[in-house]
């Protein structure tokens, strides 16, 4: 077989063998196929497009690709979750202590932040003690004596997605739908859990910007996870605007403690109990208004709270914080954003504060860069508001004063006012299942 003839079989939009897929993973995972040529094959898929047949088997392989997690010693119905990303997005943080306080197993791996989104792996690190580099074992041992564990993504996931993500990133290749869906459900299938919710953002701060693409997105990710024999389902979610009001690694862990305290923002309670929802229905928990309520319970009872706690413990860290998240302090200098004339907040660019808080501190530019888990920034307003001349929009935190400056310039270009009220989003736009679009 040859990597060549497979170029010129997809450029000419003909569908590929699982034969030949399978081959090309294996020989570009082990070095034996030069960038040149899968760089070519890339560009032959951005242009072509790849059947729902040819994503799956491409997803399968590149799971395959390294080592899979077994849960199979794990009791219980294994859930999953997956956010692709967004702006104040700490609902990991409050849906799977949910779920796991109704009863279903959650062994979750996570990403780290890069750009101007967050990562939920930074977040948790953000408590005193907490360890997300946990070895296969230890992790599974935490998820067995308290039903939940959240750790970093192993280094030998998915290799050929790691290999691929970087080349996309370098060929301009990287907003391909198939080879998004397939790079984000091959980490899904390695990681080994029964069934999985996906929450696809859509808007500014999103990776999808547009409600169509987003859902698209969500129906190759949900044939995926189908022909590979997994329960899935996708809710398409609102990033227009930031969700919560706090923006930032411990102060995400502060708001995401309120909301499993049942005292959260509207916006942030209703996707996190959307998700729960989802997950306890793909876990045959009871119906859909069966499985809202149990997720409410789990809030108005405590459990969930105590769950978050019980993980926290379980990976090292200090529980105390969950239960008094203001003992993670605040950053030692604070700007304040105000309105420059009175009227309603009409915009507010997601992926503009994201960066805004990443100037801040709260995020990284590079891989390499440090982050500053006081930094942030805390919403006093969102889009809709009414706001007065002079009044506070936002505050802005750092540990380091002289990046104060450039953030309060950078969120400044992401909001605006008008004399008008906007129009007001939906939070959910669509929920995708095997059964179509509703």
């Amino acid at each position: 077989m040859r990597m060549y003839d497979i170029i010129v079989k997809k450029r000419s939009g003909i569908a590929l063998s699982e034969e030949e897929i399978r081959w090309m993973i294996a020989e570009y995972t082990k070095g034996n196929i030069p960038d040149y040529q899968m760089s070519a094959f890339l560009m032959s898929v951005y242009f072509q497009g790849m059947t729902d047949e040819e994503t799956a088997i491409l997803t399968d392989a590149m799971a395959g690709s390294g080592e899979r997690l077994d849960l199979s010693s794990l009791p219980g119905v294994k859930v999953d979750k997956h956010s692709t990303g967004g702006v104040g997005d700490k609902t990991t943080m409050i849906v799977a202590p949910i779920v796991a306080a109704c009863g279903c197993t959650v062994a979750k791996l996570s990403g780290r932040g890069l750009g101007h989104t967050g990562g939920t792996v930074d977040k948790l690190e953000s408590i005193p003690g907490t360890q997300t580099s946990l070895a296969k074992d230890e992790f599974l041992d935490v998820v067995r004596r308290t039903g939940i564990a959240v750790t970093g993504q192993s280094g030998n996931l998915a290799p050929a997605d790691k290999k691929l993500y970087a080349l996309r990133d370098v060929t301009a290749t990287v907003d391909s739908i198939p080879l998004i869906a397939a790079s984000i459900m091959s980490k899904k299938l390695a990681a080994g859990s029964d069934c999985i919710v996906l929450d696809v953002k859509t808007g500014s701060g999103a990776f999808m910007k547009t409600v169509e693409d987003s859902i698209r997105l969500a129906q190759k990710m949900v044939a995926i996870g189908v022909r590979n024999g997994k329960k899935i389902a996708a809710l398409i979610t609102d990033m227009d605007v930031p969700l919560g009001y706090q923006i930032g690694n411990a102060l995400e862990v502060e708001e995401a403690v309120r909301t499993l305290k049942g005292e959260g923002p509207e916006d942030l309670t209703e996707v996190s109990l959307a998700l729960a929802t989802q997950m306890l229905l793909l876990a045959d928990k009871g119906d859909m208004d069966e499985c809202r309520s149990l997720a409410r319970q789990a809030i108005d009872s405590g459990a969930a709270l105590e769950k978050l706690a019980a993980m926290v413990e379980g990976q090292g860290g200090d529980s105390d914080y969950v239960y008094h998240p203001e003992k993670l302090g605040r950053a030692s200098f604070e700007g304040e954003f105000q309105a420059k004339e009175s009227g309603y907040l009409a915009q507010m660019d997601a992926e503009g504060i994201g960066i805004a808080a990443s100037l801040l501190g709260a995020g990284r530019e590079t891989k390499e860069s440090t982050i500053d888990p006081l930094a942030g920034i805390i919403l006093l307003k969102k889009t809709g508001d009414a706001v007065k001349q002079g009044e506070t929009i936002a505050r802005l935190l750092t540990s380091e004063e002289a990046k104060l400056d450039g953030a309060l310039r950078r969120f400044g270009e992401a909001v605006a006012i008008s004399p008008k009220a906007p129009r007001k989003h939906p939070l959910i736009y669509a929920r995708v299942t095997e059964q179509g679009v509703e």
